[in-house]
């Protein structure tokens, strides 16, 4: 027999009101910057009480391939890697063998150091990684070793203020000077000229690469490459769509409400609007600009659609013309190749010498598409300076 209604409405009521009530008090939190700040950068969620960073070869990496140290940005210390690639280490292998492993108190007088600025050729890229963990954590290791194992390519990679054993906390301004100290080590320390850097972010990393990028772009200084993987419009856009670990809403369920989504967007105080900073980066382009768009279709935690998003700003930067939505797909379709899986290529080409190419891979998700042969060869493909061709 089927019990009346009012014998069930109240479990039914407890049950729902238990998630409805954490998430209207998530909600709330999130008012507050201090809140947010832990939410979205995630940066005390960390393995340094079971990992020592200080010790590469944990992960897979030869003696010495690996050279931690540490390199200013303003009042704070980042604690960073050069990787080597393993071309160099079959080369210089007697002079790294006999060097000191692990952290280096002065990374120029490493030997490492010593092969990447004596080698006017040398092709290095810089690695901005996604919120939560440390230089090492998840996949990022794996990312490196794509880089490193079968190329000449140098890597060099950071935790952000407030990561890993870097001081600090972070934030928008915070970690886009942080890029840019970055780039100005390698640009003025390394000596590795701006032409033979290409920079790569993920995730939050791609919003930290497009500030870092665009500061430079204004000031005449161009890259052989910018590469985004699983990138984000901007923040507020984001967040009425991402689901934290793929599966726990952040704004989402406010979206049929929209006075109120606005609402809530209103309290967020890092914007990281990537979009308008990609279209500044194409209007402030002189002379070259090689930039990449890659996205895992099956992405639970960054839709896709983001990077079409990013991708339209871009193009769009390139034209001398508006175009409503309707009419951009349409002129987008023209410039792109569709597969069979419904993943795609598009790439638009302009003056001076500007390549924009979206790439959507068909598996990866979020964190496993920094593993797509989409990511090397894009960084194969930024340093050929003679390639105008959507191969």
């Amino acid at each position: 027999m089927t019990p009346p209604p009012s014998q069930w409405a109240i479990p039914l009521g407890v049950s729902l009101g238990a998630p409805i009530g954490l998430y209207i008090t998530f909600l709330l939190l999130g008012g507050f910057p201090l809140f947010q700040k832990h939410f979205f950068y995630a940066h005390r969620l960390n393995t340094l009480f079971w990992h020592n960073l200080d010790e590469p070869e944990y992960w897979g990496f030869a003696r010495n391939q690996v050279t931690p140290f540490t390199l200013p940005s303003g009042n704070e210390s980042l604690y960073a890697w050069h990787i080597l690639p393993l071309r160099s280490i079959l080369e210089h292998q007697d002079r790294l063998q006999a060097a000191p492993a692990g952290f280096s108190d002065d990374v120029t007088a490493s030997e490492s150091f010593k092969i990447l600025k004596e080698d006017p050729t040398a092709q290095l890229v810089i690695s901005f990684h996604g919120n939560a963990g440390h230089i090492a954590q998840g996949l990022r290791t794996e990312h490196f070793h794509t880089l490193t194992d079968m190329s000449n390519f140098h890597v060099l990679s950071i935790d952000y203020r407030g990561y890993g054993k870097s001081t600090g906390s972070p934030s928008e301004a915070g970690l886009i000077q942080d890029g840019i100290a970055t780039v100005e080590w390698a640009i003025s320390v390394a000596g590795v000229a701006s032409e033979r850097i290409v920079v790569v972010g993920h995730s939050l990393g791609t919003a930290v690469t497009s500030g870092v990028v665009e500061h430079f772009a204004v000031k005449g200084v161009e890259f052989a490459g910018v590469i985004l993987i699983a990138g984000f419009s901007n923040v507020p856009t984001l967040l009425s769509s991402y689901s934290g670990a793929g599966f726990i809403p952040v704004l989402s369920p406010l979206r049929p409400i929209p006075p109120l989504l606005r609402f809530f967007q209103g309290f967020i105080v890092d914007k990281w609007d990537s979009a308008s900073r990609l279209a500044e980066i194409v209007h402030s382009t002189k002379r070259r600009l090689r930039l990449t768009l890659i996205h895992a279709k099956n992405d639970m935690e960054i839709p896709c659609y983001e990077s079409d998003a990013l991708f339209k700003s871009a193009a769009i930067a390139t034209m001398n013309q508006t175009l409503d939505d309707e009419a951009f797909l349409a002129w987008k379709r023209q410039r792109s190749t569709q597969f069979e899986d419904d993943t795609f290529i598009s790439v638009v080409t302009a003056e001076p010498d500007i390549i924009v190419r979206q790439e959507l891979v068909l598996y990866g998700g979020h964190n496993k598409a920094l593993l797509s042969s989409a990511v090397p060869l894009a960084v194969m493909r930024s340093f050929l300076s003679d390639l105008k061709t959507s191969i």
